[in-house]
């Protein structure tokens, strides 16, 4: 059996949640930010994190940069291409060309 090296925390809401990285996110605090619709409720938490880190919260601001250029923001992995390329196809747009 491994031991794992979680520690206890709480955050500034009072919420306690056990982590093992230095990773401060609050997982509680973070689903309840989560957007109910949009293309940022589809990604995961650490992708969407990335693109708000960004400015980026539209469809229009996400088509002013390249594929390359979103998958270089730390949080952003290649899983989440498909859903940012589907999303801005909706809207009648596509990432900027290289």
């Amino acid at each position: 059996m491994t031991s794992s090296n979680k520690s206890l925390r709480t955050c500034t809401e009072g919420h306690k949640y056990y982590k093992s990285s230095d990773c401060p996110t609050c997982p509680t605090c973070e689903q309840e930010r989560k957007p109910e619709s949009g293309f940022l409720s589809q990604l995961s938490a650490p992708a969407r994190r990335a693109l708000e880190h960004n400015g980026i919260t539209t469809v229009e601001q996400l088509s002013t940069f390249s594929e390359k250029e979103i998958l270089q923001f730390h949080g952003m992995g290649p899983a989440s291409l498909p859903k940012l390329r589907s999303a801005l196809e909706t809207s009648g747009l596509s990432f900027r060309a290289k």
